[in-house]
């Protein structure tokens, strides 16, 4: 196996992967680097309400298309919307708490990656950007270039920060297969192509200077794509798929095999506090690896831990738990 350097992308720690419960940017963050110190990342909250979701986060982003909340749905638009102009103003109070931790280590910023945004986001003419691949070459293309600016934004506020960005794409395995929905609901928008999702998120990956993760949740996240698009590390549900899903687990092998980091996601983002649940993390990782026939030693070199998916949904206590667990989580595989 290849090897990775480190810098911005640990390895053998504890990360997360998204969202928090609660309204305060400032008291988020302050959580996150004080108990994910190793791996910290700049939480969102969508409890603050419309434009902190992960779409309207997303299309604030965008460079030259302008988006409004109407219809129950973001749309392109002539001019931003006032609830555009919220989104941003969450960003801004965002980058500006970075700026109060003051870090000197890694650190990894979020946003929605270009297909996930591209499915959720209406054209004016009507339907999702997604149905017209020109439409998702145009947003890929802008959305590039918000990120770079979101990098610069953020690494002015800690400049002895080592940064990476990680791409949140949950609708990407659907939107290969043809899985994703029309506006009627009766039919499915035409699946995109393998190599023209590798060159969006390529063209992402080369634009935003900085290593990319990509983090997808579902199943079956489509890791050597993602690896042949520039993502430097996937961040994916180990809980997802079993021992024996041989195709799964094969094509997990071979991107571990090409020198792949993975953020493994064990740790359940909502639920009960229970002494276990570090014990159960671990032994997760620690059967897939077996199953997989790595060398033990390779495993700190390779994995990090984090709970499967945000927690926008849990309690504050849990939420402290879940991060706790993760730490702990980490010690056992690579202590």
């Amino acid at each position: 196996m290849s090897e990775v350097p480190s810098g911005a992308l640990p390895t053998g720690v504890a990360t997360g992967v998204g969202s928090l419960p609660g309204t305060d940017i400032a008291e988020a963050v302050n959580v996150v680097f004080g108990e994910l110190p190793e791996w910290p990342y700049l939480p969102e909250l969508p409890g603050r309400g419309l434009g902190a979701d992960m779409i309207g986060r997303g299309a604030s982003l965008l460079a030259g298309l302008p988006v409004q909340w109407w219809g129950f749905r973001w749309e392109i638009a002539d001019l931003p919307g006032i609830d555009a102009r919220r989104a941003a103003d969450f960003l801004e109070r965002d980058l500006d708490a970075l700026h109060e931790v003051n870090a000197h280590g890694p650190v990894r910023l979020t946003a929605v990656g270009p297909f996930t945004l591209a499915a959720n986001l209406w054209r004016r003419t009507g339907g999702a950007m997604l149905a017209d691949h020109g439409a998702v070459a145009d947003l890929t293309s802008s959305l590039a270039e918000g990120l770079r600016g979101y990098v610069a934004a953020a690494q002015a506020r800690m400049p002895k920060a080592e940064l990476s960005i990680q791409l949140d794409e949950p609708s990407l395995p659907a939107a290969l297969a043809a899985r994703i929905n029309t506006e009627s609901g009766l039919d499915f928008y035409r699946r995109v192509p393998v190599e023209v999702a590798r060159d969006r998120i390529r063209e992402v990956a080369d634009a935003v200077g900085v290593p990319l993760v990509v983090h997808c949740c579902a199943p079956d996240a489509p890791v050597a794509l993602l690896q042949e698009a520039g993502a430097r590390a996937v961040s994916i549900d180990l809980t997802s798929f079993g021992l024996d899903d041989v195709p799964r687990l094969d094509a997990l092998g071979e991107y571990l095999d090409g020198g792949g980091l993975l953020i493994a996601g064990v740790v359940p983002p909502l639920g009960q506090e229970r002494p276990d649940v570090d014990k159960a993390a671990a032994d997760r990782v620690q059967a897939l690896w077996s199953r997989l026939g790595f060398a033990p030693e390779q495993l700190a070199r390779q994995v990090s831990v984090s709970t499967t998916c945000g927690m926008a949904g849990a309690s504050p206590d849990y939420a402290r738990f879940a991060m706790e667990a993760s730490r702990e989580a980490a010690k056992r595989l690579h202590g």
